[in-house]
């Protein structure tokens, strides 16, 4: 397993992690600092593993931190729907 998918792993378990614990803005601070380590280390992978991979690690982190991708996914509709 190259060093990537080890950090992508860990990367996982740690925003499991932080969800289990309460937070008073609902983990929003928590979610920025996990995206800006996951797009460079879902390149990372990218880069190493291949498309397939990353996409597979993609799907792992958006079902983690799902209401950041829901609010995309709103945000977009609201600015095609214009």
């Amino acid at each position: 397993m190259s060093l990537s998918l080890i950090l992508a792993l860990l990367w996982l378990v740690t925003a499991n992690e932080i969800a289990m614990f309460p937070s008073k803005d609902h983990h929003w601070r928590n979610a920025y600092v996990l995206i800006g380590v996951g797009v460079p280390l879902l390149a990372w992978i990218w880069y190493q593993n291949g498309f397939w991979i990353a996409l597979i690690v993609l799907v792992a982190a958006m079902s983690v931190l799902r209401w950041p991708v829901i609010y995309l996914v709103k945000w977009v509709k609201g600015l095609v729907g214009r």
